[in-house]
């Protein structure tokens, strides 16, 4: 079976020119296999005789991005060009944004291919180099199961809504990516890239915050890592997966979102693995899938389909209406946003989140939301609390800027929510209670849990070291 029809998308009005290469642009899936756009790259680059070569950007100037990104991301970059030299595949890394690094290489291809990203950024990337593009240029969808235009084409109310639309296409899309082997082989060809064999100096030489220091005792960038990960997970976890999935002081969750984030690691064959894992109960299987498809997904569709999707304007309308109702309730706490990002508010559990975030790039997904809902609570005014949120977001979490970031902080503030009971501040958005962590986990656990990550930050053993 080769790659589905409704993944791929003619961007422009170009013909198939004469080249030397078809130029696949690397972006979102930062991987070698399981590779949708890749595969279809080496397809047509058979067809026309013609070697693939793969060119990847690095972007300094990308918003919010700091060093923890850019070091985690060049980890998998460096995985990933020597699993493409295994392939007999090229892959040429160049500083800039794509329209100096891409545009060049374009001038000399056939056919440029590129994947498939939901930020405005990514969007606008494509758009520009595919008016100035020589040549016809593709795009195929690779990171979500099934692709964001064919469930539906607005966006969707919540994951009531957009689950049913998911399912009806699930089979056709949930199958294994199919593996070309390229006639000519491309690794001598095309400019000079960077070394990614020396990601120190790499660092230095990129204009980026460095304030945010990378986390390399607690995630390594890599689509081995992302397995490696992955497999553990299966063994040792997913049996206990829809009984702990809301219990943080566990480790009973994957941890993949880093990865999924990068394009490291594929959402099919991550839900192949689940589907057909002989480890858990069904009800296991089941309730990861529909984080991985059904929640990821409407992320993925609220931001392809929200052009504010990182403003306080893109709540739904009665969410809005509810907390500005309660803009002027009594707060009996305030914290600016330096004591926030210090952790040093009056409450251990969000202290806990906070930290967690901060020292490891990742927080338990049950913490993330009371993270959120306690900003709402102590900032002066809701459009507050949503830049706080989101700008912190941004800058801890690994997979911060992307959709399922996005799309959770503006859940804490009702996005694919319902209206609950009328309290204060919060009007008729949900709310979460220190008094509801103590009954429904072990919270006390996960604040210990968290300070052994501490202090392990400062040994350098990191778990699993």
């Amino acid at each position: 079976m080769g790659i589905a029809q409704d993944r791929i998308s003619i961007l422009n009005r170009k013909d198939i020119q004469k080249g030397a290469w078809v130029l696949y642009w690397m972006q979102q899936s930062q991987r070698a296999h399981d590779n949708p756009a890749l595969e279809y790259a080496i397809v047509q680059a058979n067809r026309l005789d013609l070697p693939v070569l793969v060119g990847f950007a690095l972007t300094d100037s990308y918003p919010e991005a700091n060093l923890r990104h850019f070091r985690f991301m060049l980890e998998g970059l460096a995985e990933t060009r020597h699993q493409l030299a295994g392939r007999r595949i090229g892959m040429v890394v160049q500083k800039g944004d794509p329209a100096t690094v891409i545009g060049p290489l374009m001038e000399r291809s056939a056919l440029l291919v590129c994947d498939v990203g939901y930020t405005r950024y990514q969007r606008a990337w494509r758009q520009s180099l595919s008016s100035s593009a020589p040549c016809r240029v593709v795009a195929v969808e690779g990171d979500v199961v099934v692709p964001v235009a064919t469930v539906s084409p607005k966006a969707e109310y919540a994951a009531r809504t957009i689950r049913p639309k998911i399912h009806k296409h699930l089979g056709r899309f949930l199958v294994s990516c199919p593996r070309y082997r390229p006639k000519h082989a491309s690794i001598d060809i095309g400019p000079e890239g960077l070394d990614l064999g020396a990601i120190d100096a790499i660092l230095e030489g990129l204009d980026i915050d460095r304030t945010v220091p990378a986390v390399t005792s607690f995630f390594q960038g890599g689509p081995g890592e992302a397995k490696k990960r992955l497999l553990r997970f299966i063994a040792h976890h997913l049996h206990h997966y829809a009984s702990n999935r809301n219990q943080p002081q566990t480790d009973d969750i994957s941890h993949m979102s880093p990865y999924l984030h990068f394009g490291q690691i594929s959402p099919v064959f991550l839900a192949l693995q689940i589907a057909n894992a002989s480890t858990g109960a069904e009800a296991d299987r089941a309730a990861y899938l529909e984080e991985l498809i059904v929640r990821r997904e409407l992320a993925a569709n609220f931001v392809c389909y929200t052009p504010d999707y990182d403003r306080y304007r893109c709540l739904p309308a009665w969410a809005q209406k509810t907390l500005a109702e309660h803009a002027a309730d009594r707060r009996e706490t305030l914290y600016d946003r330096q004591t926030l990002e210090a952790a040093k508010t009056h409450d251990p559990y969000w202290n806990a989140a906070m930290s967690e975030m901060r020292d490891t790039g990742f927080m338990h997904s049950y913490m993330r939301m009371y993270w959120g809902k306690k900003i709402i609570e102590w900032s002066p005014a809701p459009e507050q609390a949503f830049e706080t949120a989101l700008a912190l977001n941004n800058r801890y979490f690994l997979d911060g800027r992307d959709p399922n970031s996005y799309a959770g902080v503006g859940w804490v503030f009702g996005l694919h929510d319902r209206a609950w009971f009328q309290r204060e501040i919060f009007g008729k958005v949900r709310y979460m209670a220190a008094s509801g962590l103590e009954r429904k986990c072990d919270i006390r656990a996960y604040v210990e849990k968290v300070a052994d990550l501490g202090r392990s930050r400062i040994d350098g053993s990191g778990p699993g070291k």
